[in-house]
């Protein structure tokens, strides 16, 4: 089974939430229709501003698990790479031949690696 790795954001250089899931297009709107209870929630992060779709889940969990390590400067950089605008993927990702729509081949290798990074307490408080 394939899985997601996406963030979702409040605003544009907001508060940044790192998830990862089965069924992206479910997540996603459990997260813009509050069903989600705590932290997307509590800080509003209602619009989907990057995300990856790996063939196996586990893949998936442990690339969440990188990401959710690196620094919030990291994350942005990941974000305005992909997507400058910071437009709402959501609305974007359903066909398979979006260009909105990105795999992780090796396209991020140019991004600094922070593979032993510990995690910031002011970012983790936030993401």
């Amino acid at each position: 089974m394939g899985g997601w790795v996406y963030i979702m954001a409040s605003q544009r250089n907001g508060t940044l939430y790192v998830g990862v899931t089965s069924d992206l297009h479910r997540r996603v709107l459990e997260h813009r229709e509050g069903d989600v209870k705590g932290f997307t929630a509590r800080y509003g992060c209602r619009t989907l501003v990057w995300h990856e779709r790996h063939d196996d889940i586990e893949i998936a969990i442990q690339r969440e698990t990188s990401i959710k390590r690196y620094r919030r400067a990291w994350k942005l950089r990941l974000i305005e790479d992909l997507n400058p605008q910071w437009l709402d993927l959501f609305e974007r990702f359903s066909d398979e031949d979006n260009p909105y729509r990105p795999s992780f081949d090796g396209a991020l290798d140019d991004l600094p690696p922070e593979p032993d990074a510990p995690l910031d307490s002011r970012d983790g408080a936030r993401e």
